[in-house]
Order: C-alpha cells, then structure tokens, then sequence
C-alpha cells in the first residue's frame, strides 16, 4: 500500500520516529494512524528489552528547580556513549523526567527498587480492606491495588505528565527505540521546602 506524505508528516509528528519508520508502520497499518502509533510504540519497547543488557556507564545529572523555588530535582540518567549523552532528545527526555518527578513526587525509580517489605505492607492492608469479598476475587481486587500503588510511587509506572496516555518506561522505551542505545534512569533525588520538618 502506498502512503501519503501528509500521513508520514503527521506520524512523525506525533511519535518522533525516523520518517523510514514511520512510512513503514503506516504500510503495516493499511495507513490508519492510531494503529501504525502502537506499532511504533511496540518496536521501541521491543528495542529497549534488547539494549537493556548492555552497560550504561556515560550520561548525564540533571536539575530542575520549580518556578516558586520551593521544589528542586537532581536525576542521575545513564546511556551507553557520550555521545548521546550529549544528545538533544536525550537532554529533552532527562528535563521532562526532571519535571515529573517534581510534579509526581515518586518515591522509587522503579517497582524493581521498591523494598519487598513495603509491598508486603501494602499487599496486607490491600486484603484487610477487601475482607468478606468472595475468595476468587480477592486476589485479582488485590493484584489492581496494587498495581495502582506502582503507578503513584514508581517513576517509571507513573504516567507521564505531559502526556497521561504513555508512562514514564512506555516514553523511555520509544528514545531507546529512535537512539538506539540502551538508556537507564538511575537514581533521582526530589527537596521541597520544610517537607519532613516536624
């Protein structure tokens, strides 16, 4: 199927993909736009499960500080070359994060990273609050909390605050996919004024 270059323009617009990709996934999709997006979204994530095995010791610390002052974010984000380190959408894409964590304030980068004590915790008050529930219900009623609470303290299952369709992993996972590097959020730190003062 031929596709038309007002399509490719527009999907490129809106994903960011190289153009070749892009006028690929529109063919796959018989040029319906939603479909060839999921496609993209699909190849990137792809992408990423195979660069995530490869070392990421380049990178950058970015900063953001709010606009009132009060809230400021210090993110440490990995890639495998400086090179990329150096590149514009990788810088977009620490700035953007920067400023989630700001807006979101997680407490974890990752659900991996969240201590097995605290999701026992959570799991336990999860089953208490749906007690007397029947028994083949309970666990998938306690499985959605849960995933609930990885949404709201993990950076990477947050969805992103700019765009509350795709997380935090699902947007990383398409820059692997157009870098074509394997890039690692590693560590972040968020201060706001008198939080934890007693």
């Amino acid at each position: 199927m031929a596709v038309n270059t007002g399509l490719i323009k527009e999907l490129r617009e809106k994903t960011n993909a190289p153009m070749m990709d892009c006028k690929k996934a529109l063919v796959e999709a018989n040029g319906d736009i939603k479909t060839a997006m999921d496609i993209l979204k699909k190849r990137g994530q792809i992408v990423a499960l195979k660069k995530a095995s490869r070392s990421a010791k380049e990178g950058i610390v970015e900063t953001y500080i709010h606009s009132n002052n009060k809230i400021g974010v210090l993110l440490e984000i990995n890639c495998e070359t400086d090179f990329v380190g150096r590149n514009e959408e990788f810088r977009r894409f620490a700035k953007d994060v920067c400023m989630q964590i700001a807006a979101s304030s997680p407490a974890y980068v990752s659900r991996e990273s969240v201590p097995k004590s605290s999701i026992e915790r959570e799991r336990a008050i999860f089953n208490e609050q749906v007690k007397g529930k029947p028994e083949n219900v309970i666990e998938k009623i306690v499985d959605g909390k849960l995933e609930k609470f990885y949404s709201e303290v993990c950076l990477m299952d947050q969805p992103f605050v700019k765009d509350d369709k795709i997380t935090i992993k699902e947007y990383l996972g398409t820059l692997i996919g157009k870098i074509g590097e394997n890039i690692v959020v590693r560590r972040f730190v968020r201060f706001q004024v008198g939080e934890d003062i007693g």
